[in-house]
């Protein structure tokens, strides 16, 4: 039997037990297995490391390598992530919704678990706890395949969580890595019917689809972040600033950072070319229209395949615009329906903006970079879900539930 099949019939054997586990039973295992971490931080820093010099030694970006690197900060930010998890209420169990028929039968449609998890991610360790997390506290279990590139790093945080579960109530086979670093591993588990309930893709595009185009599991969508920001002519320079640049550059490797700014013309007049040089001190690459060009003579010329790229760098698209429409416009073809903002003093223009911007998070005057569980105070998330069906937005605890109907009846049957 493959490493991936046994392990996925494991994970569904455990998740029977895991959803018999009181909330407080879940949680006490949460913080055991946070403070685990915190006092194994070395341990993983140094397999971190391990990761870190293999992708040095591949050419791996700067930026990709950012999402790869582990340090004292991020693993006890990681820590706190399961923390936070242990604060928010239980959704298993919920009463969603009560019906009383007229004949007597008295139905509820409650919470309950997906099940088992499946969920495909690339070199971002963190995405091993979050998950964990999230997964155990509504009582699924999960099944992890990280990119090969943090292979050490998810070995070594999955080795620690399993110490760690030993001394809880949970069983530490509800949690499962894939090892496999082949993509053969992936595509068995877009197969594992029976096994998987849902597969959760996250990462770059070409993982997306591939999950997305030849899954027959079930799949939730997370997308690609190809990010906007629209200056409007009323947007306050001092604010218009600050929010775009920390949508690109607070850190551009993730998926709700900033890739286009879009500038009403009236603005680009008066403040284009102070903000452009805002970005160069910060060393970001700007790539502009050819309106933009006469602003900023030392960008490159922006193509449409620059305009649907999604960067994960020190890069910026710019397009000047003469009107809202026009920015809803560009939003609406290069979007991938993420996040999106407008910084603007117009009212109006804001809310036609939120209202017919199609996306997963709209902002009014703030940076798209809190589009994620944590500063939504989910404690963490599994992922940013694009699609419409069953969760969109960061997706924390509820997400990851299903409902069942129970029906309390006394004697009724059907005429």
């Amino acid at each position: 039997m493959s490493e991936v099949r046994n392990k996925a019939q494991l994970a569904k054997q455990a998740a029977f037990r895991l959803g018999r586990l009181s909330t407080e039973e879940k949680n006490q295992a949460l913080l055991i297995m946070a403070d685990a971490l915190i006092q194994r931080t070395a341990d993983i820093m140094e397999a971190n490391a391990e990761d870190l010099r293999r992708g040095k030694e591949l050419g791996t970006s700067a930026s990709l390598l950012d999402r790869l690197a582990l340090n004292e900060a991020r693993i006890e930010g990681i820590a706190e992530g399961l923390r936070q998890i242990v604060e928010l209420p239980d959704p298993i169990g919920d009463t969603l919704e009560t019906i009383d028929r007229p004949n007597g039968l008295n139905i509820v449609k409650k919470r309950v678990p997906l099940g088992v998890i499946g969920i495909i991610y690339e070199a971002r360790p963190n995405v091993t706890v979050d998950a964990a997390g999230l997964c155990l506290k509504t009582g699924n279990a999960v099944v992890l395949r990280g990119g090969s590139s943090a292979l050490s790093s998810n070995r070594k945080i999955i080795e620690v969580l399993h110490e760690a579960m030993e001394r809880t109530a949970l069983p530490k086979e509800a949690l499962q890595l894939i090892e496999d670093p082949n993509r053969s591993s992936v595509d068995e588990m877009l197969k594992l019917n029976g096994l998987l309930d849902v597969i959760i893709p996250r990462g770059g595009s070409s993982l997306i689809q591939n999950v997305v185009m030849n899954a027959t599991v079930p799949v939730i969508e997370t997308g690609a972040g190809i990010c906007h920001t629209y200056l409007d002519a009323s947007a306050r320079p001092d604010m218009a600033a600050a929010i775009s640049i920390n949508a690109k550059v607070q850190r551009p490797s993730v998926c709700n950072s900033m890739e286009t700014l879009l500038v009403h013309a009236d603005y680009a007049k008066s403040h284009l070319t102070s903000l452009a040089e805002a970005f160069r001190e910060r060393n970001v690459e700007l790539r502009g229209c050819q309106r933009t060009l006469e602003y900023i003579p030392w960008a490159a010329v922006a193509t449409s395949e620059d305009y649907a790229t999604e960067y994960n760098d020190y890069i910026l698209n710019i397009k000047i615009v003469d009107r809202l429409d026009e920015a809803i416009e560009h939003i609406s073809v290069y979007g991938t329906k993420h996040s999106e903002c407008i910084v603007t003093e117009n009212e109006d223009h804001a809310e036609r903006f939120l209202q017919e911007v199609d996306a997963a998070a709209v902002y009014h005057n703030a940076s798209t970079r809190f589009t994620d569980g944590f500063e939504f105070g989910f404690g963490a998330e599994i992922g940013i879900s694009t699609q419409k069906l069953h969760a969109r937005g960061p997706m924390g605890l509820p997400a990851l539930t299903s409902s069942k109907y129970v029906i309390i009846g006394s004697g009724q049957i059907r005429e």
